[in-house]
């Protein structure tokens, strides 16, 4: 599912989005329609890295709870598929600190706890979907 259906708005960046959670990720697609973002929804991380063969993403935003998330590999895959390395930024539970921080060493540019990534959404979706920010 796009929220953007026109090819040329890519040229901007767009992003790719990890996510199992119907809700949550319906609130991160409105955010984006809301900005003018491109934003594909993903569920589940073989989707992903098909659309990433096809037209590499500037970003991509990972769920951490993920039930068939690996990230490491995951992560791999993507910066051989990708000329530039896409802006990773994930989020999970601030509860599970073990994972947050897993995700850190992993490469992850950005990790959040999901009520700071919901916070920072935003004011930051375009920043992290724009190929030309140094981010």
């Amino acid at each position: 599912m796009s929220t953007d259906t026109q090819p040329e708005s890519w040229v901007r960046g767009h992003g790719i989005l990890l996510c199992d959670d119907l809700l949550f990720a319906s609130r991160v697609l409105a955010t984006a329609r809301m900005q003018g973002c491109s934003l594909l929804w993903a569920r589940d991380p073989a989707t992903l890295l098909t659309w990433a063969r096809q037209r590499p993403p500037t970003a991509v935003l990972l769920d951490l709870h993920h039930s068939q998330l690996a990230l490491a590999q995951l992560l791999l895959e993507l910066s051989s598929l990708c000329p530039s390395p896409p802006y990773c930024v994930a989020f999970g539970s601030h509860v599970d600190g073990e994972r947050l921080e897993s995700a850190r060493r992993a490469g992850c540019h950005l990790v959040l706890p999901r009520s700071r990534f919901v916070a920072a959404l935003d004011p930051h979706l375009q920043e992290w979907l724009d190929p030309t920010n140094p981010k």
